[in-house]
């Protein structure tokens, strides 16, 4: 009997049973969409979007190589919404919108709420895409799955339970998913150090493993400082405006409970990539006791040792790794839902559209963003190229945090001047990463610092913005629109 398939389906039906059940409390386009939630439910569902597949496979993977030091992907996660929580939560909360590029409108103007609006629903369903290929590959490597097939019924089980409650639905299977990835990821840590016969046992070995190789298991900075560097730049750029994460933020019942439920989301986002680390830390570990087969490839090494388990157990712990990915796709493509909802179609599109036809809009588009994610993980998934582009697309959301932040505070800042300098620094960062897949490396090293695409997209959005806005200044309308 295949207890981990059993184990799996049980866990399916339960998350299906919980999102339909939230969606009778779904009544208009504003809950579908999120409001009026309390800190545990936006901590849930804002943290679904940092604790996905690269939180647990990807640190497991940076474990088994580099040791304690990928823990640095899930701290940085937690500056970016420490920053978040501290400076932003409650001035968002108080624009009254419930989008990134709504903010965006009313500190720059109208057109760029819409052309931000497409670029950031491309970034939501690029992520949704990494995602997908994350779920795919699980139950082809786990369960024995068609990769095709496992990403279809992965798909209508999110796009299902999604599509029915929206926010409603994200929030109830959320609760489900944080508790059992944690539960899941303890438990196989616990075993894992049983079998090994103790910390000793586990130390001594990996000490070994450095001496031999010249790795560092147990320091902090054994990924490389530039690495860390990276991630908390990139990830502080993120969370200003990663709307899946700041979608039930701004759906939060006042600007305090929005900044609370930032700040606890700090201590629930930091601490789970210390157990996926050490999940690759063990699997290193117990290959080079004999106890595990000898894994030649990181990224098999959280599969392997799952596999290594009872069935039952290992089920247990198989399902809190798919939760994971189910808590990051939900809220990806609700999010590109309502941004194409309430930024493109009612503010658009159907200003005089009815309360029915908007929650019907955003039902539509929640289920189109899951079948795209869906189709291209199918299409892409044997690319070299995905990840690089996924990667840009982080960049490009890391630059309409920019373009907040010059809205906010310079004065200058016109709207033409935001729309070019975006659709400039989109072109480039996209053409930078596609030189580094034709050439292998960078366009541009200082010394032996490459100059990847966030850095780039950093330097290219601050410059453009400055320029353009000086070549095509406010309009009298906008400044206007600025002193009302």
């Amino acid at each position: 009997m295949n207890w981990q398939l059993i184990i799996i389906i049980i866990y399916f039906a339960v998350t299906m049973a919980l999102g339909i059940l939230a969606s009778r409390k779904t009544k208009s386009s504003d809950s579908f969409v999120g409001a009026g939630m309390g800190v545990f439910a936006i901590v849930c569902v804002a943290c679904g979007q940092w604790l996905g597949g690269t939180a647990t496979t990807g640190c497991s993977e940076y474990g088994f190589t580099s040791g304690i030091s990928g823990w640095w992907y899930t701290i940085a996660n937690g500056v970016g919404m420490l920053m978040m929580g501290l400076l932003f939560a409650e001035r968002y909360r108080k624009y009254g919108e419930v989008t990134i590029p709504g903010i965006i409108e009313k500190v720059v103007g109208p057109k760029s709420r819409t052309v931000c609006s497409v670029l950031l629903i491309f970034v939501m369903i690029a992520v949704g895409l990494s995602q997908m290929i994350a779920a795919g590959k699980l139950g082809q490597s786990l369960l024995g799955m068609n990769f095709t097939l496992s990403c279809c019924i992965f798909a209508i089980i999110f796009i299902i339970y999604t599509m029915s409650g929206g926010m409603d639905s994200v929030e109830a299977t959320n609760k489900l998913h944080i508790g059992f990835m944690y539960f899941g990821m303890i438990l196989a840590v616990i075993l894992a150090l049983r079998e090994m016969g103790g910390w000793g046992n586990f130390k001594a070995t990996l000490d070994a493993v450095d001496a031999a190789e010249g790795t560092h298991h147990f320091s902090m900075f054994g990924v490389g400082a530039s690495k860390v560097t990276s991630w908390i730049v990139a990830s502080v750029l993120s969370a200003g405006a990663a709307q899946a994460s700041i979608q039930p933020v701004l759906a939060a019942k006042n600007p305090k409970v929005a900044k609370k439920a930032c700040l606890i989301s700090v201590l629930v986002v930091v601490p789970f990539g210390l157990f996926t680390c050490m999940l690759g830390m063990s699997a290193r570990a117990m290959s080079e006791m004999g106890v595990l087969a000898p894994i030649t490839d990181a990224k098999l090494a959280y599969t392997t040792l799952i596999m290594h388990f009872p069935p039952v157990v290992g089920g247990i712990i198989l399902a809190s790794i798919l939760a994971a990915v189910l808590s990051t796709v939900s809220p990806i493509i609700l999010a590109a839902a309502t941004m194409f909802t309430k930024d493109i179609y009612q503010r658009r599109l159907r200003p005089e559209a009815t309360d029915a036809e908007i929650t019907r809009s955003a039902r539509i588009g929640t289920a189109v963003s899951g079948v795209l994610c869906c189709l291209l993980a199918i299409g892409l998934v044997n690319s070299s190229a995905v990840l690089d582009l996924v990667y840009a697309a982080y960049t490009l959301r890391g630059v309409l945090f920019i373009v907040i932040l010059f809205g906010m505070y310079w004065k200058y800042t016109s709207e033409r001047g935001v729309c070019t300098g975006v659709l400039v620094t989109f072109v480039c960062c996209i053409a930078w990463v596609a030189a580094k897949i034709v050439t292998g490396r960078y366009p541009l090293y200082i010394g032996s610092f490459a100059i990847s695409e966030t850095y780039l997209g950093v330097v290219l959005a601050c410059l453009t913005i400055i320029v353009f806005s000086r070549i095509w200044p406010k309009t009298e309308l906008e400044k206007a629109a600025q002193n009302a």
